[in-house]
């Protein structure tokens, strides 16, 4: 569901924001006075995202939060509504990662996000082991061969297919650099559900809580919502299911409120 989610242009802004050819400051949905630069022939943030923040929790005892493949940061900036610890996200991606910094500074966030322009794989080297406490990401979620039927925009075949990195690879680094107990929380596609948990088993990360998103309510799920611990004993949280349109196609009560920055 790598849908863009809808947004409307700022008519007035205090932040002093420099717009490079092709990009739009747009309001992040219902976060009341956050804004977000995004170039529309690179990709859009999505409901996934949005999504991915609302289930994201931040217990007391996280000192840091790391974001794997933030694209324009749309999950940094929405996580700082939750928490004000710091939030790095990571982005392989110079233009993307750019982008994210200003979109940070025209929040004045700077503070308390940093983007860190880095392929997620290499974090192991840089990163001191066991130093984390919650990773989140929304992956690519399509593997990539040869065959795969990718799109002509470099940017969306790197953010749709594991053209850079592969899940696996996010899961070792993951558990590589989070505390025992540390939290993975990721969203993903029902259909990868069998090797995602394998990934997950072969690091000790036990799935703790799940969400399943469905289009409507007589479709298949679209999405799945994962909490992830390293090293966490046996017992599975299934949360109710999320439900994105009411029959007529017009977006349910729940995802009004996530629009409207609530809780659900």
């Amino acid at each position: 569901m790598k849908k863009s989610t809808p947004t409307k242009t700022p008519t007035t802004t205090t932040t002093k924001t420099t717009l490079k050819e092709g990009e739009v400051l747009n309001h992040l949905l219902g976060f009341e006075g956050m804004v977000i630069i995004q170039r529309r022939d690179m990709f859009s943030f999505s409901l996934d995202s949005v999504l991915l923040a609302a289930f994201t929790n931040v217990p007391k005892r996280v000192s840091r939060i790391l974001d794997f493949g933030t694209g324009f940061a749309p999950v940094p900036l929405m996580l700082s509504r939750k928490t004000k610890k710091p939030i790095t996200g990571i982005e392989i991606q110079p233009e993307v990662a750019d982008i994210a910094r200003r979109s940070v500074f025209a929040n004045g966030l700077e503070h308390q996000i940093d983007i860190l322009e880095a392929d997620i794989a290499s974090l192991t080297n840089t990163y001191p082991h066991e130093s984390v406490e919650l990773i989140t990401c929304n992956p690519p979620f399509f593997r990539y061969t040869t065959e795969s039927n990718t799109n002509d925009n470099a940017f969306q075949t790197i953010a749709r297919h594991e053209v850079k990195i592969t899940f696996e690879t996010m899961v070792d680094t993951a558990a590589t650099l989070l505390k025992d107990k540390g939290l993975f929380v990721f969203v993903h596609r029902p259909e990868r559900l069998t090797s995602i948990v394998a990934a997950l088993n072969a690091k000790r990360m036990t799935i703790k809580r799940m969400r399943v998103v469905h289009a409507r309510i007589d479709r298949p799920a679209q999405m799945v919502l994962i909490e992830a611990v390293k090293g966490g004993r046996d017992g599975l949280t299934l949360e109710p299911p999320f439900f994105v349109h009411k029959d007529d196609g017009s977006y349910t009560d729940a995802v009004e409120k996530l629009f409207r920055d609530e809780r659900t």
